[in-house]
Formats: structure tokens, C-alpha cells, sequence
């Protein structure tokens, strides 16, 4: 089980714990129930990349180009 740390840039930050093997919709979902957004427009990003598909927070941590 992970944490995601979610922030909409607008004050909400929250907090989701959810499996390794959920998707990102199941994701979203969970975030959705927490903050009320509807879960269809939730778009999840790390850095400058729109994360699809499965929970893979593998990816490599460096500032995003410029």
C-alpha cells in the first residue's frame, strides 16, 4: 500500500492511500470521494508528465525542462 500526496494548485491538498496494483482510475476515484471533483476530470501529473494506465510511481525525479 503507498500514500499519494494530491494537490489541486488551488489550497486542497489530500492525502490517498491506495494498493500497487490499482489502476489510475481506482485512483482517482478515491481522490474524487475526498475532495469532491468529479473523478472524469482529475488529470494526475508528475512534474510534466500525465500519468495513464497503472500506479507506477517508478519514474525518474528531476525538474521538469526549460
Amino acid at each position: 500500500m503507498i500514500e499519494v500526496v494530491c494537490n489541486d494548485r488551488l489550497g486542497k491538498k489530500v492525502r490517498v492511500k491506495c494498493n500497487t496494483e490499482d489502476s489510475i482510475r481506482d485512483l482517482k476515484k478515491l481522490i474524487a470521494a475526498q475532495t469532491g471533483t468529479r473523478w472524469d476530470k482529475i488529470v494526475l501529473k508528475k512534474w510534466d508528465r500525465i500519468l495513464l494506465g497503472a500506479v507506477d510511481f517508478d519514474l525518474p525525479v528531476s525538474p521538469p525542462p526549460q
